[in-house]
Order: C-alpha cells, then structure tokens, then sequence
C-alpha cells in the first residue's frame, strides 16, 4: 500500500523575533490550526528572553519545533535558521512573529507550487495589514481570519488564482520552493530590520514570484511602543534601495520609487505624527542618507555605529 504521506510536501516555517516572546507565543497556535500542517518550525532569536516558554508544549506533536539563538537583526536571523534546514524540507515560509495566517494558508501555498511550476516565490494578498496603522488587536484578527476560512475553503485540486507577479515578496509572509533558493542567503550587509531585504532576497530567486490570496493572512503591525530611532530607520529607507541597484538587484526606477514613497511620507506626516511613528527622525535620516549618497560616504551598516553609540 502507498503511503498517502508520500506526496505530503515538507514545509518549515522561519520565525525570526526578538523582543516580543508574548508577541511570538500568542502566533504560535495558528500554526496547529494548518489544514497542511508543516513539518518543523524554527525559531531565530537572540537569547532565550526572546521566547521564554516551552516550544514543543505549544506546538501539535506532529510538527518539530527548534529555537535557534542568533546575532541580532532579521537577515543573520533569517540566515541562522535557512542554514539549519533538513535536506528534505520542499517549501520554506518566513512569518513576522505578529502574523496570523489563513487557516489553509499552507495548503494554498502547497497548491500554489504543485499548479505552478514556474513559481519559485509566493507571497499572500493579505486579508489586512496593520503595519500602517496603529495595529490590529488579537482578538480583530482573529474574527477576521475566521470569516475569510467559512468564505474561502481550500480545494487543493484547484489551481490558485494568482493576482500579479512580484519583483519582491512581502516578508511578513513569504515563502519559497527550497532547491530554488540553494546557495542564497539573506544580504547582512542590511543591519537590525533589514528594510527590503526580502526584495534583495527574492529578486535572486530564478522563477517567477507572486502574488495569490490562497497563502494569506492578517499581519497585527503589532507596535511595541514607540519607534526607538526613526533616524536609522530613515537614513535605510534612502540608503538600503540604492544599495540595492548598485547591487544588480533592483532597477533605478525601483529603488528611486521605493525610497520616494517612504520619504514622502515622512514629510507629510511629521506635522502631525503618529504616536508611534519617530517621523521627525526618519525625515532626519532621510536627509542624512541622501547626503551620503551625494558624497559617497553611504553604507547600510552605518546605522550600528550610530546604535554603538547611542
């Protein structure tokens, strides 16, 4: 007899979080609720702070569960847990630790490959984001998600409807066949969060990246007070999309409408800033980063020096 298990795609799901272990804890369930459960979830933190519980209490026993400890910032954290994936895994998703995702989130994504062979990355229409916003409570997400599960049931015999092809995924809630990303890693060249490196990461992937509503969710943008330095933040919102393009890995114009959205915003937002939003800082950095662009001093990994000393 043929074991039904055979043709069951492994999937590891990436987590990187620091900071946030009540944050992390309260997303964990979700991953037990999958019509397609993965195969193993790792956690990449920074020391056991970042997630204070026991893992494998919270996970269901047929998942495996690790928690790997890394140096700070979403790229080596990324890139500690990809170097740790088994041979065997076929698809890898990496969720923002304040992600919930559909219910058959990781079936949708499992079809989504199996009926698209020239798919290499996908990312989810999400149901909503709160990153925008002042976030979105547990309990609003979690009505949310069950609404969109009675309306929209997974038939895995169907190929997914997909909404528009990418140059980057979303990072919140990524993911990506694992022979296809061989070799790649994480740019850490983009210190602390990153900011685009899931555009760097994905631009390398050799197939087509996409957009469909079966691999979906809500992202929380779950706010831990207020934003510690705007002023890095800006300065990576100027620096990292022209770091890119001298890269190779995105175009002039891409970089130049990445960096002008979030400038722009900025500008317009500080005279009546969010709470949570350092946007006096970030219009500081913003300008700062386009100096140093124009004198060639300009490098990512300037912001630790600042965080060295501040």
């Amino acid at each position: 007899m043929t074991d039904p298990s055979a043709n069951t795609p492994r999937i590891a799901v990436i987590i990187a979080s620091k900071g946030r272990s009540a944050v992390l804890r309260q997303m964990l369930p979700h991953l037990n609720r999958q019509s397609l459960r993965p195969a193993l979830v790792i956690l990449s933190v920074t020391g056991p702070e970042d997630a204070d519980f026991d893992l494998g209490s919270l996970l269901d026993p047929g998942i495996e569960g690790r928690i790997l400890v890394s140096a700070p910032g979403s790229c080596a954290q990324r890139n500690t847990a990809l170097r740790a994936l088994p041979a065997d895994i076929d698809y890898v998703v990496g969720y923002d630790d304040d992600f919930y995702p559909s219910r058959h989130a990781l079936q949708g994504l499992a079809a989504t490959f199996a009926h698209h062979a020239d798919v290499d990355g996908v990312t989810g229409q999400l149901i909503a984001d709160g990153i925008s916003g002042p976030g979105i409570p547990p309990e609003t997400a979690e009505a949310m998600l069950a609404d969109w599960d009675v309306d929209h049931p997974c038939d895995p015999a169907a190929a997914p409807r997909i909404t528009r092809d990418t140059l980057g995924l979303y990072g919140c809630n990524m993911a990506f066949r694992a022979r296809a990303a061989v070799g790649l890693e994480f740019d850490e060249s983009l210190p602390l969060y990153g900011w685009q490196e899931d555009v760097d990461f994905a631009a390398q992937l050799p197939g087509r990246r996409v957009e469909t509503p079966a691999f979906t969710g809500v992202h929380l943008g779950t706010k831990s007070g207020r934003e510690a330095s705007g002023e890095r933040l800006g300065y990576s919102q100027v620096v990292n999309p022209w770091y890119l393009w001298r890269k190779g890995n995105v175009t002039p114009g891409h970089a130049l409408q990445l960096a002008l959205r979030n400038v722009a915003a900025n500008h317009v937002r500080a005279l009546r800033p969010e709470p949570w939003i350092d946007r006096a800082g970030r219009v500081r950095g913003n300008w700062r980063g386009v100096a140093e662009i124009l004198t060639g001093r300009a490098d990512p990994r300037r912001i630790l020096d600042w965080t060295a000393a501040r």
